[in-house]
């Protein structure tokens, strides 16, 4: 693996002027089988191709009583998911209450996991932009359902 995270803040953020676009993703998985070993694979390869570069991943369960606890990756990752990579993964950009906040988003009795990246594939783009006074002013997503949703309506 190409990507060292012994020190996120160096090895992780870098030169912030060098970067690319830096997003998140809030993922919700059932508490009794929350291993994400079909899903997490795929991260693992997008690291390694240079693709994206994790600056955070994070877990926490909300509670039935929607208190939050930390959890561990372990309990995650029985070893075959590679996740033991990202061990230790805090560039510093999430404090307690961004993890609170983004319990919040999932369901009581789920686990999230919440995972900070930097689109590696974008820096030089991004580099470009703002060396020559550009700046991005907007940016979104559009979800898979909505999309569907809207192809499901325009051929009605």
């Amino acid at each position: 693996m190409t990507q060292d995270l012994s020190d996120p803040l160096d090895g992780g953020l870098g030169d912030l002027e060098e970067s690319g676009p830096i997003d998140f993703l809030i993922i919700e998985l059932p508490t009794d089988r929350a291993t994400g070993d079909a899903a997490f694979p795929h991260l693992l390869d997008l690291v390694d191709r240079g693709i994206v570069r994790v600056l955070d991943l994070v877990v926490v369960r909300r509670q039935p009583d929607d208190t939050v606890t930390a959890v561990g990756l372990e309990e995650l990752d029985d070893g075959s998911t590679g996740l033991e990579v990202f061990a230790g993964a805090r560039s510093g950009l999430l404090d307690d209450e961004d993890l609170a906040e983004a319990a919040q988003t999932v369901e009581p009795g789920r686990t999230a996991v919440i995972l900070v990246y930097e689109n590696t594939w974008a820096a030089p783009f991004a580099l470009a932009l703002r060396r020559n006074g550009a700046q991005l002013v907007a940016n979104g997503r559009i979800p898979v359902q909505a999309l569907l949703a809207s192809l499901d309506a325009s051929d009605a």
